[in-house]
């Protein structure tokens, strides 16, 4: 497309997809920025995955801001406020930055202010579902002074934008809200599938189960649930503490989101010491259980 220039901080699964469906979508220049690009180890390997697929490996935030009049910030949850104040320093004035990150409303404002400040149009993106398997057609909602006509420009590409408000906060207010579900969904069934796989009475279980949701197969859907949170579980964990921070924003307490937030860090902590090495994302849900129950039995 022309006179479009796309920056993309945070080469992880979704800066990937964006950006590598965005070239082959035609836009001339896409380049990519991603801490990783400068690790020792991984920053190859992250290098040659975007040139080989047409994206600009950039060499710092500088080099990816300085070039694109479209930034989008796909980082964790934790590094949204972050980004966003390091790429206000950076970007040309005039340049959208439309934020895909899970942030809380109040998160989302702070990063609205910063790039505002600079002269830039900040648009925030709750991205609905998993960025999987719609790739760049997932369905977002915008916010923001820009959001409308940042759409009406997206939209040819293939994108999925809905604009929900001017104001900075909605969007992600209504992203956050459903992420308390989903993510809560989630550690529900990692400890009750898990539980009553300890009994062995899971075949009972999942029976109930399905005679109350028959819309739902719970055997495909709990493996999902456990390898995505198996392979996701720090992004997830930090997404959960900003629905925290969502909802002591709105005046309560997160009884019930941040003990989320926590069994998603669990998980993941398991995960990068190697408990769940050689079960495969499609694998049934009762691998994961199993070592899990293998581990040493909680005081």
């Amino acid at each position: 497309m022309a006179n479009l220039d796309v920056g993309v901080i945070g080469y992880g699964e979704v800066g990937k997809i964006f950006s590598n469906a965005l070239r082959a979508k035609g836009v001339a220049w896409v380049g990519a920025w991603d801490v990783k690009f400068a690790d020792a180890l991984m920053g190859g390997a992250q290098r040659l995955h975007a040139q080989a697929h047409g994206v600009v490996a950039c060499e710092s935030a500088r080099h990816v801001c300085s070039k694109a009049n479209l930034i989008i910030s796909a980082v964790t949850a934790s590094n949204t406020l972050e980004v966003a104040q390091e790429a206000a320093r950076l970007m040309q004035r005039g340049a959208t930055f439309l934020d895909l990150n899970s942030a809380s409303p109040g998160t989302k404002k702070q990063a609205a202010i910063a790039i505002e400040e600079a002269g830039g149009h900040y648009v925030e993106a709750g991205v609905m579902t998993s960025v999987p398997p719609y790739g760049i057609a997932v369905p977002m909602l915008l916010g923001g002074k820009q959001a409308l006509r940042l759409a009406d420009r997206l939209r040819p590409l293939g994108f999925n934008l809905t604009p929900v408000s001017p104001k900075i906060g909605l969007a992600s207010a209504t992203k956050m809200s459903r992420s308390i579900m989903i993510k809560g969904l989630e550690a529900l069934v990692i400890e009750s599938f898990t539980t009553a796989r300890r009994y062995g009475v899971e075949a009972a279980m999942l029976d109930t189960l399905r005679e109350t949701f028959p819309g739902i197969d719970w055997e495909k859907q709990g493996a999902y649930f456990f390898s995505r949170v198996v392979q996701h579980g720090k992004r997830r964990a930090e997404e959960m503490r900003e629905a925290a921070n969502t909802v002591r924003e709105a005046g309560l307490a997160p009884t019930m989101t941040a003990p989320i937030a926590e069994k998603h860090d669990w998980i993941a902590s398991l995960a990068r010491e190697g408990v769940f090495d050689g079960v495969g994302k499609d694998a049934p849900w009762q691998d994961y259980a199993d070592r899990l129950l293998k581990l040493k039995p909680a005081s």
